[in-house]
């Protein structure tokens, strides 16, 4: 089964690069994104086929990062059926192959990210997810894309070289052991030299923290984020940034069994942070809406960051809100994708009485804003609530007040936004085009982003208990 979903793309790949044909190749996205869901749903359903062979393996830890990729890419090659339709108009045969052969490969590395049982393999596939995702940054070959691509694979290849020299201090730190497997290094963690490995840590963190957008490493989120195609910048936010944060997450775990947790935990605590008081600062100088939704994702990770590192109920709000995000993000991008075709413009300014133009795009608007922002009852509310409850029990008042003070920050810079482009008078000049450009905008363009929503706002209200069982399988309790 593991090796199937690790073949498939490939297959589906060369299948494309034969016949290049437009129909066929988003056929053959929304194919392997069926297979990689039914694979996901198979396995959560049923825990005890969970198996591992020599390089890769799904199991208690990264079954929910696996769950949650198949179900946001299942969205995505919804949307993309139609989005794809309005590109097919644009590009020829030749580019949109590369276009759908790109995706594949981009969630291939993803699935290989969140699947490998070796910290080693795990930063191979991290690099090809920059290799693969930075030709779809860069699909518009606008002067913008290619200048956030660029930044991209710039940052995250330095991030990545870091990550690498952490990797080989954590070898030199393990002395004898000569293994990068998780399991390995969780059975021996306690024989580590501590020196080495805390060094190893803050170059792992950082590495891979500029993959997963933690600040002061987050440069390249925003540029990229608002230049890619609406579909893939829903699977950046939505999916890649978790890969990286489960690689850091099982190091940070190396770190727990050896009694190092301490000074980790003091790091990612101050990246959480930042990375909060980043995005209040710059939402409120943005005047793209794309870039609006990727500080987003630069504060949902610090979230990420801040809950791994305060542990305990935390912990398990780390997970709700790691699902939560995905889903809610993935439909706001994709919305955000509903009105660009509209409107033809990234400018907050530009746009306004969306209500009035389509409807169903701004309620979607609204309700990912909603869901986003912590509004009961969403369920980031259930996990953002669990953060502070434990702040406050650890004691931690002053760093919960600050939390609580950037958290309102950031939802009053998104709601005037929001407020400003769903609400408002109607631009007479541009009505006209606006009502012409209604005609692309297709029924699965509407229906991934309303299943996400339902299925995030229903688990604010009722988690399931097997759910709840898998939850607490992943981080242990």
């Amino acid at each position: 089964m593991i090796n199937l979903v690790l073949i498939l793309p490939l297959v589906l790949c060369l299948v494309m690069f034969i016949f290049r044909k437009k129909r066929l190749n988003s056929f053959l996205v929304f194919l392997y994104a069926v297979v990689h869901s039914l694979l996901g749903v198979f396995y959560f359903t049923n825990l005890q086929y969970l198996g591992q062979n020599q390089y890769f393996s799904l199991n208690s830890s990264n079954i929910v990062f696996y769950l949650v990729l198949s179900v946001v890419y299942l969205g995505v090659s919804i949307y993309n059926i139609g989005y794809s339709r309005n590109m097919d108009k644009l590009f020829n045969e030749k580019k949109m192959t590369r276009y759908a052969i790109m995706i594949l490969i981009f969630v291939l590395s993803m699935t290989g990210g969140i699947l490998a049982d070796n910290l080693g393999l795990a930063w191979i596939f991290i690099e090809g997810t920059t290799l693969a995702s930075a030709y779809l940054i860069y699909f518009n070959k606008t002067k913008h894309s290619i200048e956030a691509a660029w930044k991209y694979v710039f940052i995250c290849s330095i991030g990545i070289a870091l990550a690498f020299v952490g990797i080989i201090l954590l070898t030199v730190a393990e002395g004898s052991l000569n293994s990068l497997n998780y399991s390995d290094l969780l059975a021996n963690a306690k024989n580590f030299n501590h020196f080495w490995l805390n060094v190893s840590f803050v170059f792992i963190l950082f590495g891979l923290g500029a993959k997963m957008g933690l600040a002061p490493v987050h440069f390249w989120l925003p540029d990229a984020h608002s230049q890619a195609p609406s579909p893939i910048s829903a699977l950046l936010s939505a999916t890649l940034l978790n890969c990286a944060f489960l690689v850091i997450l099982n190091v940070y775990k190396v770190m727990i069994a050896a009694n190092c947790f301490a000074y980790a935990r003091i790091m990612m605590l101050i990246m959480g942070f930042l990375s909060l008081f980043v995005t209040a600062v710059f939402l409120y100088h943005t005047t793209n809406y794309k870039r609006m939704l990727a500080y987003s994702s630069i504060e949902n990770m610090g979230i990420l960051a801040i809950t791994a590192a305060l542990g305990g109920v935390a912990y398990y709000a780390m997970v709700l809100h790691l699902i939560g995000h995905s889903l809610i993000k993935a439909s706001y991008f994709l919305t955000s994708g509903n009105i660009l075709e509209l409107f033809e413009t990234k400018k907050i300014k530009s746009i306004n009485a969306l209500s009035s133009l389509d409807n169903k795009t701004a309620w979607l608007w609204i309700a990912s804003f909603l869901g986003i922002c912590a509004f009961p009852p969403s369920v980031i509310f259930i996990s953002e609530f669990l953060a502070v409850k434990t702040l406050i029990i650890q004691k931690h008042y002053i760093l919960c007040a600050l939390f609580l003070f950037l958290l309102t920050v950031i939802l009053f810079a998104m709601a005037k936004v929001v407020i400003k482009m769903v609400f408002g008078e109607r631009n007479a000049q541009k009505h006209t085009q606006i009502q012409e450009n209604i005609s692309k905008i297709y029924p699965s363009m509407y229906i991934p982003q309303t299943i996400l929503l339902v299925i995030a706002f229903t688990l604010g209200i009722y988690i399931p208990k097997y759910l709840d069982f898998i939850i607490r399988n992943t981080i242990g309790a």
